[in-house]
């Protein structure tokens, strides 16, 4: 084996992914020395334009962080506002929200399957190469993301930053009749559900394991989507549990030199969020379709306690989630019957509210502190490619380390194997660069201005 002495690999701009990022990898005498995940969008400072505003604006004002999962953070604001007020909504809409929310997974998942990750299986190099060679594949794919966008428009009023969402539910309820023709068209995506499950099974998984601990929001009685407990399953097995008001003092955010994007730690240590978490903790509630779909997909039964830590593989677990998901908003449209109101009145009251969602990269947390006026005094958002950044830092440091053991690679292999082990995880890095801390140092004379962030 040799070994080129020092190697400097940087991608300025990652392909394939959501926002705007970077690769660094840095390799000395066959050691990894380094390995980065740059984010260098500019911040964002969502939480600081948020105070001062109405504690009905939240919901409108977060779903503009992100084009994909927007539903995300209006539901999770939507929870912590909620909470701050004390008010818990009525349980059809709780289901509205729940069917809402199952359209964003579903066009969310099926973006990265079929547009993102699949290339990176099947050795094209763009979405637009696939389609070439997969035309019917990604036409499938195409179709499950439109199901989802009509549950999007009818619930939310649009597909993208939806506006019909506002605290205590909606509004504005669809009728039964209105939902006909999505129950119809959600009927042909559970076959192309189906049929992704089975597509995916079939590529090829080098071996890999995330080292880190999982978090995933847990419920009693079904798969956590629009809330649940913060539940972690620790390398060595052992599952712990806190409220989601503790999340805080559990998930710490740092600021870290390379990007403008914050790095967390669960209780110090290195975790993850996402499918891979979710299937881990909560698999066993999933519909016995679901079920069914992760033994087909090779995943094992999660109710024998089969858990997936290849990140690699996460690709099945989106695929089963989105048979769940389709089979969800079924059962809902079926037992629907419109509330009596859209929406359950939420009155102002001074306090601090706690609220968290599964978005479909993961946990996405709330938190809002009210006056008595109903102003928002203070504001943290904290979304999972966040938290998530430090664990794919390690899993970039680790296939690396391992390739260059094993067959030392040349650069533009080595590059390929990081980026795509990037793309394993479905990084939505403008979620993540939001702002908390802002200090500007300013001084007179030749001395130049500067922030201390």
């Amino acid at each position: 084996m040799t070994h080129r002495g020092s190697r400097v690999l940087h991608v300025g701009s990652l392909s394939r992914v959501e926002g705007e990022g970077a690769l660094r990898l840095r390799v000395h005498d066959g050691t990894v020395t380094e390995a980065r995940l740059e984010i260098y969008e500019p911040p964002r400072f969502f939480e600081a334009f948020l105070r001062g505003r109405s504690y009905t604006e939240p919901p409108d004002i977060t779903a503009r962080v992100c084009g994909i999962c927007p539903v995300a953070y209006q539901m999770s604001a939507c929870a912590a506002i909620e909470d701050a007020c004390g008010v818990s909504v009525d349980p059809m809409i709780r289901e509205l929200r729940r069917l809402l929310y199952c359209g964003e997974w579903i066009e969310s998942q099926a973006l990265h399957i079929y547009l993102l990750h699949a290339p990176d299986f099947l050795g094209r190099a763009s979405a637009i190469e696939l389609a070439r060679t997969h035309r019917a594949e990604v036409e499938r794919g195409l179709r499950l993301k439109k199901a989802g966008n009509s549950l999007m428009e009818l619930l939310g009023g649009r597909a993208v930053h939806p506006v019909n969402v506002r605290l205590g539910g909606f509004h504005r309820a669809p009728t039964r009749d209105e939902l006909r023709p999505i129950h119809e068209e959600l009927q042909q995506a559970l076959d192309d559900a189906w049929d992704t499950v089975r597509w995916v099974a079939d590529f090829e998984f080098p071996d890999a394991c995330v080292e880190a601990d999982l978090l995933a929001l847990a419920e009693p009685d079904t798969y956590a989507i629009e809330g649940g407990t913060p539940t972690v399953l620790r390398t060595d097995g052992t599952m712990t549990s806190f409220p989601v008001r503790d999340f805080t003092a559990h998930v710490a955010e740092t600021h870290v030199p390379h990007s403008t994007a914050l790095h967390s730690r669960l209780d110090g240590r290195l975790h993850l969020t996402g499918s891979l978490a979710r299937f881990a903790i909560s698999g066993a509630r999933l519909s016995t379709v679901a079920l069914q779909a992760a033994v087909a997909a090779g995943l094992g039964d999660p109710r024998a306690g089969a858990v997936c830590r290849n990140p690699f593989r996460s690709i099945l677990v989106r695929a089963v989630e989105t048979v769940y998901a389709v089979g969800e908003a079924l059962r809902i449209i079926e037992s629907y019957e419109p509330p009596a109101r859209p929406y359950t009145e939420v009155p102002p009251v001074a306090g601090v509210g706690h609220g968290a969602t599964e978005a479909p990269r993961g946990v996405l947390y709330h938190r809002y502190e009210l006056d008595a006026d109903g102003l928002v005094t203070d504001a943290l958002l904290v979304p999972p490619t966040a938290q998530n950044q430090g664990a794919i830092e390690d899993d970039l440091r680790r296939l690396a380390q391992r390739a260059i053991r094993e067959n030392d690679p040349d650069d533009g292999k080595l590059t390929a194997l990081c980026e795509r082990a990037i793309r394993n995880h479905d990084p939505c890095i403008s979620c993540s660069t939001h702002f908390l801390d802002l200090t500007v140092v300013r001084t007179s004379g030749a001395a130049s201005g500067g922030c201390d962030v």
